[in-house]
């Protein structure tokens, strides 16, 4: 049997397996998106300044941390489990152990100290983080070689995403506050002790998921032997991906996808515990978010056959971006009074963003084929890496936007109810700044990412006859 053969048909098995590579990650990733900038100004008692120099200087050290990871990958030799799989597997319970350090708070210390180690465990999180995420986002490409098997991958993926995400935005705002008394009356806060204990289980569940995916996930797409047997070179790859022009702006439109999803599952936290007062009606955000991927999960591979992934794409990052101006603009109205009607909105937003959340890694496997087109080899880690830091530039303005943001509105973490004039202002930034990186995001989609449905046909034909030639 040839290669060929053998580098599709992919199983349920397959796509349960890959599914739970990104539910271990979200088990804990969820948990920084949702509660470590307030664990931080609530609990440790951080000031925003410094949580934002934090986020800042950790995206500096991922400038170096990223493309280290990819490239040592890309140049080892695969071993007996695939060229993936172990290092996924080698680094989840590093992952797990920093997981569980980082929402830690070690009584007595300073603010300094406090921020020290917030320094010391946030970054190494982020690099056993990078340290799974890479092999795993680079795992997809060597599944199956098969366009509408990867759209398939992809959406299973995003599957795993949301079940690794629920623990941290469904069921830990329902837990990990604690009442105390407050100006006014008894107000919620966040307990830091329940938080670890949380935190702790959500860390030993992590290990546990990805040993399954080692043991579910089958590695098929393999290198060819003048590939295998030649020299990696980082600078060469470098040069290609940045003539690879769908790459660099699908790098754009993952850092404002996942800068957007941050920013609102960290300000709706504060905006659900401060504006409306009622912090476990933040578990129903999520709900409302995934609700409608599950909605349209049986029906997106037809839609993208017919379609197009850019297409689909483009349409609903337009639906979103209305529905998030209108959120604004009508936030005087009887739709900022209502957290229901809120929660109404939040879903029609999350039926826009659907397409591009479930269809995001296809594209991301879309263009490091058009890589392999432009330079020969297949470097998916390498190319993985640059991806993944742009997310992380993405995860920063988010990270470090948030903090600096509610210090210019006068949020205060050390206080248990805010004034009246900051909370007010929460509901404006909780929609405004989404509704802009919607626009941008759809700009760039429509406008920056040339693979529409004809493109992208035109795309595959050219790799297989190159892959054929090769062959031959």
């Amino acid at each position: 049997m040839n290669d060929k053969q053998q580098t599709h048909g992919i199983k349920a098995i397959d796509k349960i397996g890959y599914a739970l590579g990104d539910m271990g990650g979200l088990l804990t990733f969820s948990l920084v998106n949702s509660f470590l900038t307030m664990f931080y100004t609530d609990v440790l008692g951080i000031a925003n300044a410094s949580i934002t120099v934090l986020m800042l200087v950790a995206r500096i050290w991922d400038a170096i941390n990223d493309p280290m990871w990819g490239a040592f990958i890309d140049s080892r030799r695969p071993t007996k489990h695939g060229r993936f799989r172990p290092y996924i597997l080698g680094a989840s319970i590093p992952l797990a152990a920093s997981a569980f350090l980082m929402f830690l708070k070690i009584p007595g210390l300073t603010e300094s100290q406090y921020l020290i180690y917030a320094y010391i465990t946030y970054i190494i999180y982020g690099m056993m983080y990078t340290g799974v995420n890479i092999p795993f986002g680079s795992l997809a490409s060597v599944i199956t070689d098969d366009e509408i098997e990867r759209s398939s991958l992809s959406m299973w993926r995003s599957v795993g995403a949301g079940m690794g995400g629920l623990p941290a935005q469904i069921l830990l705002p329902l837990f990990v506050y604690s009442t105390v008394a407050g100006i006014g009356g008894s107000v919620k806060v966040l307990d830091g002790n329940k938080l670890s204990i949380a935190v702790g289980c959500l860390s030993l569940l992590t290990v546990v998921t990805f040993f399954a995916h080692f043991k579910l996930t089958k590695e098929r797409v393999t290198v060819s032997e003048n590939q295998s047997k030649s020299n990696y070179n980082l600078f060469r790859s470098i040069r290609m991906l940045l003539k690879n022009k769908p790459f660099l702006a699908l790098c754009g439109i993952s850092m404002l996808l996942i800068c957007f999803q941050m920013y609102t599952q960290t300000v709706y936290n504060y905006l659900f515990k401060n504006f409306y007062e009622k912090p476990g009606l933040y578990s129903i955000v999520t709900i409302c978010t995934y609700l409608p991927m599950a909605m349209f999960l049986p029906v997106m591979s037809k839609l993208v056959r017919k379609f197009g992934k850019k297409e689909i794409c483009s349409a609903g990052i337009a639906f979103a971006a209305v529905i998030n101006i209108i959120m604004y603009l009508f936030g005087y109205t009887a739709l900022a009074s209502n957290p229901y009607l809120f929660l109404i909105m939040t879903f029609l937003s999350g039926a826009g963003q659907t397409f591009l959340v479930m269809e995001i890694w296809a594209m991301v496997m879309d263009v490091i084929d058009y890589h392999e087109l432009l330079s020969g080899r297949r470097e998916e880690s390498t190319a993985y890496s640059f991806y993944s830091f742009a997310r992380k530039l993405g995860q920063t303005a988010a990270g470090a936007g948030v903090p600096a943001i509610l210090g210019l509105i006068g949020y205060n973490g050390k206080l248990a109810a805010q004034p009246t004039e900051v909370v007010e202002k929460l509901y404006e930034i909780s929609t405004l700044v989404p509704a802009i990186i919607l626009t941008v995001l759809f700009i760039l989609l429509f406008f920056g990412y040339k693979f529409s449905k004809k493109e992208l046909e035109k795309l595959h034909a050219e790799l297989q006859s190159s892959r054929n030639n090769e062959i031959g």
